[in-house]
């Protein structure tokens, strides 16, 4: 998880001595020297199918729903990953899987076969729980609600969780289900620094305390079956003293040790939380303490010369973009060219001009389909307002790349409506203005 705001850094280089340096054009070259077109070690493709570029799109707090997604995927992201879910949300039956957007967002919008391969992302405090809550996530739910909460919470059903690895096997009278579309592999957050997250123990929180996070993971990779990948999200330690930094250890070689399929190291401490530069030396450093295993790094990188630098200064097998995403898909696309041999392009007005009216329209088609109990017309106008306000965070982020950021800034922070959007769009992003 990753949050956006007044308490964050603004976009700065990590501390990585001589790595900004170096030319991401022959860094992408030597890699699909190595590897192929695509640039990417063979072992996360067969860890998820369709993962064929070296980068892929974090979960953010906040922002990475089902249209940043799907936006990110036009623009060549391979994979995605949900924002943490949490645990007890999902098996209290919340909006958790609404958040995720597995389904269709609407009639002649794109859904869940455009956005695939998803990675769902749980972050929790309880070994029982996380491991419940996993289950309903790859299995839709199919179970009912009481099954997931029974086992988590008074292990009412220990016969069919212990039968849990050979998948679930419907009574002989239930109804044929709709087919569904799940995730490609469970994440399991023990990075998030926020505060409140913290204080309920979750997330980076279980740096501090790795017999907790350990049970944790052993949970999850035990409850699924041994097809579904269970990958890690962590940070660099949960501060700087070696006591941590040891904490640190023991869970990174205990999730590979458990069966994780790759841990995704962000070069902050939980300490930092979102301020000051991230390092890139410690996730080098555990390249090479396991050669023998993925792993993936994260941490300031704001453009696609920033996904092959931190490539080639650490070894990282791939790059998560976080913040250098929001606002810029493009991201995708020119790390995509620079694998090609082509020269990266910034976006033509007319491109964000695109974006922008595309990414509307999937968030409010989103919202559109997530209201009960209203007419038709009644939903789309609440929708409409509720995406005008939402689209603001995005807006201001889009407008860094137009000639004049500021007054466009300003402008989309006025944003209330689909009309008011389109004024945006056609004062500062008019048909026919010279790219």
């Amino acid at each position: 998880m990753t949050a956006v705001g007044n308490n964050a850094t603004p976009p700065a280089p990590a501390i990585a001595p001589g790595a900004h340096d170096r030319d991401p054009r022959a860094i992408a070259e030597r890699l699909v020297e190595r590897f192929g077109a695509t640039g990417t070690d063979p072992r996360l493709a067969a860890i998820v199918p369709g993962f064929d570029g070296p980068f892929f799109q974090a979960g953010l707090a906040g922002y990475s729903e089902a249209p940043m997604r799907l936006i990110a995927r036009r623009h060549g992201c391979p994979v995605c990953v949900t924002e943490a879910l949490l645990d007890r949300t999902l098996l209290a039956g919340g909006r958790g899987f609404a958040k995720a957007d597995l389904g269709d967002i609407a009639d002649n919008v794109p859904g869940a076969a455009d956005d695939h391969p998803l990675i769902g992302q749980i972050m929790g405090s309880d070994p029982a729980e996380m491991a419940a809550a996993a289950v309903k996530m790859v299995e839709q739910g199919r179970r009912g609600e009481r099954a997931y909460r029974d086992e988590a919470y008074h292990g009412e059903n220990p016969d069919w969780f212990r039968e849990r690895k050979n998948g679930y096997v419907p009574p002989e009278d239930a109804p044929d289900p709709p087919p569904t579309r799940t995730f490609a592999s469970i994440d399991v957050n023990l990075a998030c620094p926020v505060k409140k997250i913290a204080k309920k123990a979750r997330g980076g929180h279980w740096l501090a305390e790795p017999d907790g996070a350990i049970a944790i993971l052993a949970a999850v990779r035990d409850a699924l079956p041994a097809d579904v990948p269970i990958t890690v999200k962590m940070r660099r330690s949960f501060d700087d003293t070696a006591e941590m930094q040891e904490n640190f250890l023991r869970i990174f070689d205990a999730a590979y040790d458990l069966g994780c399929a790759w841990v995704c190291v962000h070069g902050r401490t939980v300490e930092q939380k979102y301020v000051g530069p991230s390092k890139w030396d410690p996730i080098r450093d555990l390249v090479e303490r396991r050669p023998d295993v993925p792993v993936l790094g994260s941490g300031d990188v704001w453009t696609a010369a920033d996904i092959f630098r931190m490539i080639d200064y650490t070894g990282v097998s791939a790059v998560s973009v976080a913040r250098g995403c929001i606002g810029n898909p493009w991201i995708f696309r020119e790390a995509r060219d620079l694998l090609a041999g082509r020269e990266p392009s910034p976006p033509t007005l007319a491109e964000q001009r695109a974006v922008l009216e595309a990414h509307f329209e999937l968030m409010l088609a989103d919202n559109e389909r997530r209201m009960r109990g209203r007419t038709a017309q009644e939903k789309h106008e609440r929708a409409e307002g509720l995406t005008g306000r939402m689209m603001r965070k995005f807006g201001v982020r889009f407008a860094a790349h137009h000639p004049e950021p500021d007054a466009v800034k300003r402008a989309f922070t006025k944003v209330e409506t689909l009309d008011g959007w389109r004024e945006v769009l056609a004062e500062h992003y008019p048909v026919g203005m010279p790219s």
